[in-house]
């Protein structure tokens, strides 16, 4: 917990609120870099309770779960250049399922911007 100490430290003066997609997004750093570490025993409980907060949680939860977390996890293993994939084998059904909605989402939108800049190269 000495990570989330000096987060917490660093980041809130007494009395401030907290903001969760900010806090997810520093957990989903500090998650890639074990992964980078291949410091990997914390894995299956941290993406139980990912599951947990899929399966269990209210809409907020689930939204942040899905969007503030797992989305997160993409952008910073795309941004460490390491494939997305390589957390499927921790990632439990029903977060697997918004997993995979999630890079269908980006993928998707990736195509049509290609589209996109294509059809405004040859009109040029």
């Amino acid at each position: 917990m000495k990570h989330w100490d000096e987060y917490f430290q660093n980041n809130y003066e007494s009395g401030d609120e907290q903001l969760l997609y900010i806090d997810l997004a520093d957990f989903a750093t500090y998650f890639v870099d074990l992964y980078k570490q291949n410091e990997l025993s914390e894995f299956p409980a941290v993406f139980k309770v990912i599951e947990l907060l899929h399966t269990n949680g209210d809409d907020f939860v689930k939204e942040a779960a899905s969007v503030g977390l797992l989305e997160e996890l993409q952008n910073r293993l795309l941004s460490n250049e390491i494939n997305t994939n390589v957390f499927n084998r921790y990632l439990k059904q029903e977060s697997l399922k918004w997993w995979n909605h999630l890079n269908d989402f980006w993928m998707a939108k990736l195509n049509m911007l290609v589209v996109q800049r294509s059809r405004l190269l040859k009109g040029m």
